[in-house]
């Protein structure tokens, strides 16, 4: 396991988060949730039927003695849940849709995290990434001054870590969007102790080329160095101006990134998809994620072809993002 989750799990361990699994009957979600308590790292929490749970964990043959499996509709504070719905969904479900929303496990799990319950959630191992954002959206919801949330992944090769975004949700962001996107991954970078140099990536540097596409990644480094002079971003960037230190000197000389930029800002979906592809494939770099920021509480998607071991470790992950949230809260509240 690389270097970061090494610094990860010391980090976990000390707090041990409580992260709910709404995939009980996943074997992947299973084995994972298993080891991570087993290694005495985090409190999973796994949403079934006890009996069903426990069940497919005995043809697995692991044990569940130290993970917590909760029944919603045996669950002690059920009702309390369905109120709180009701209440932070403000006119637009009835107790009767309420009830019916969180007999779905994901509804269920993100109204653990909401009430502090479950410090994180982890889901899409089954689900879509619809499936598994909707109710953090419609219940967590984003931070103040977030319109929208976004995905990044961590990509880790040995001692090297870069983040990349947004790879996972906006297809087509417009300039205050990817502006936005731009901070909240280098706050992301900070919780994963990076300092963060952020690049917003295109197909021109620093003027090379002019259409509505490289405008737009210009107009978005604008804002973001305007609305954050104290993080250092530039752009706009062709990744090699980015990455690589002779590169950046020749065509950016004046940029303070030179060439040493560790978090990457796509300026579409679609490159981001294909970016962090490319550099997970061909590269063989570990792809974490995605990982959603912009939240008020930490949830994540899986893949649903992940393995046991992409389960664990974006459990880990998330339970970091916990951890730095409480912090924050606790230094707000000063």
């Amino acid at each position: 396991m690389s270097d970061l989750f090494v610094e990860i799990k010391e980090q976990v361990k000390k707090d041990q988060p409580s992260i709910v699994f709404p995939e009980g009957e996943d074997d992947r979600i299973i084995k994972a949730a298993a080891q991570l308590a087993a290694d005495g790292l985090l409190k999973p929490i796994i949403i079934g039927l006890e009996d069903e749970v426990k069940e497919k964990a005995a043809s697995l043959d692991v044990s569940l003695d130290k993970v917590q499996i909760i029944d919603p509709v045996q669950y002690e504070h059920y009702e309390e849940l369905i109120t709180a719905f009701v209440e932070r969904r403000k006119g637009k479900e009835t107790e009767e849709s309420a009830r019916e929303k969180l007999k779905n496990p994901n509804y269920f799990g993100t109204m653990l995290v909401y009430l502090d319950y479950a410090d994180g959630l982890v889901s899409g191992a089954v689900h879509s990434t619809g499936d598994t954002v909707r109710p953090a959206l419609q219940i967590i919801k984003t931070k103040p001054g977030i319109q929208r949330t976004s995905g990044v992944f961590i990509m880790v090769k040995e001692d090297q870590k870069f983040v990349f975004a947004d790879c996972a949700i906006n297809i087509s962001p417009n300039a205050e969007e990817l502006s936005e996107i731009a901070i909240a991954t280098a706050e992301t970078a900070k919780a994963f102790d990076l300092d963060p140099k952020v690049a917003m990536l295109s197909f021109s540097t620093k003027g090379s080329a002019s259409s509505i596409e490289t405008r737009k990644v210009s107009e978005a480094t604008v804002k973001a160095q305007k609305d954050r002079p104290d993080l250092v971003i530039d752009g706009e960037f062709q990744f090699d101006a980015a990455f690589v230190p002779a590169v950046g000197r020749q065509k950016a000389p004046d940029s303070p990134l030179q060439g040493e930029a560790n978090v990457f800002i796509f300026p579409s979906l679609e490159s981001g998809n294909l970016g962090y592809k490319i550099a997970q494939r061909l590269g063989g770099y570990d792809a974490i994620g995605p990982i959603l920021q912009g939240l008020n509480k930490p949830v994540n998607d899986l893949s649903r072809g992940c393995s046991t071991k992409d389960v664990y470790k974006l459990a880990l992950i998330t339970a970091k993002q916990a951890i730095m949230e409480k912090k924050t809260q606790v230094t707000n509240q000063k």
